[in-house]
């Protein structure tokens, strides 16, 4: 199992975090699915649940910021400078929904939207570095942005986090991965939602989680009161599923050991 024990690198998608009504709940669902250990919850952490699988940090879940916005799974970025992240942000058009802040001595971060208005947050590592479990069973795997406007999308987190992208593009599917500087391998990716007209109002990050029997998984996430959005299809990437949690947020499931080369 990789275990990773020091700071992302900048761009690389280091935690992701979903914020619901009731975290317990939120906790019972994604534990009994993942296998996942809960920790914390109480008033000092703002109510606020550590995620461990095999006893290494993996996800957070914590409550809404406010009553009424929707339930959501957020993708943090790695940052070396939280500050000058978000000047760049604005610079390139986004916004600031929470400006930075420090975490106790976790570290620092901030919340934004992009330029068309999806969703992100940032994280400057101290105390806690993000992830240390990662494309493993039960952890996540990818996150990728879905947009009605890639090209877009592109100049935005280019300017943002430095990415170079490698583009996929055929009748069915645009998709873009992107690499962050100094990096070898794509860390996520970019898909265009308008290549066959149902593009989202609203573009949002989404978090896949690597889960080795898909067809299983949906089973028993719908046992536990999740409802399929996409049945489990072969891609390029693997075996993939999307569904939203009973709190409504979305996430999908992918196992990459199998796709349509395979």
């Amino acid at each position: 199992m990789p275990v990773r024990n020091e700071a992302w690198p900048p761009g690389t998608p280091c935690w992701v975090d979903c914020q619901v009504d009731d975290p317990v709940k939120a906790g019972e669902f994604y534990g009994a699915l993942f296998g996942w250990d809960l920790q914390g919850g109480g008033e000092d952490s703002g109510g606020y649940l550590m995620a461990l699988h095999a006893g290494q940090a993996v996800a957070g879940i914590g409550p809404k910021p406010e009553v009424g916005v929707p339930s959501v799974w957020t993708t943090y970025f790695a940052v070396a400078d939280a500050d000058k992240s978000a000047e760049q942000v604005t610079a390139a058009g986004g916004t600031l929904l929470v400006p930075a802040f420090d975490v106790m001595e976790f570290g620092r971060m901030f919340v934004a939207a992009d330029a068309s208005g999806a969703p992100f947050a940032v994280w400057e590592a101290r105390a806690h570095d993000g992830a240390a479990v990662y494309n493993e069973h039960g952890s996540y795997v990818w996150n990728d942005l879905h947009t009605g406007d890639l090209d877009a999308a592109k100049r935005f987190y280019g300017e943002v986090f430095g990415f170079t992208f490698t583009e996929f593009d055929d009748e069915n599917m645009r998709y873009a991965t992107f690499t962050p500087p100094g990096g070898s391998e794509a860390v996520g990716g970019i898909n265009d939602d308008s290549v066959n007209g149902v593009a989202a109002a609203q573009p949002y990050w989404l978090s896949w989680f690597q889960f080795q029997d898909i067809d299983s998984g949906l089973t028993r996430a719908v046992e536990l009161g999740a409802t399929v959005l996409m049945s489990a299809t072969d891609g390029p990437f693997g075996r993939m599923a999307i569904m939203a949690a009973p709190q409504g947020e979305l996430f999908g499931l992918l196992d990459p050991t199998t796709s349509v080369a395979d």
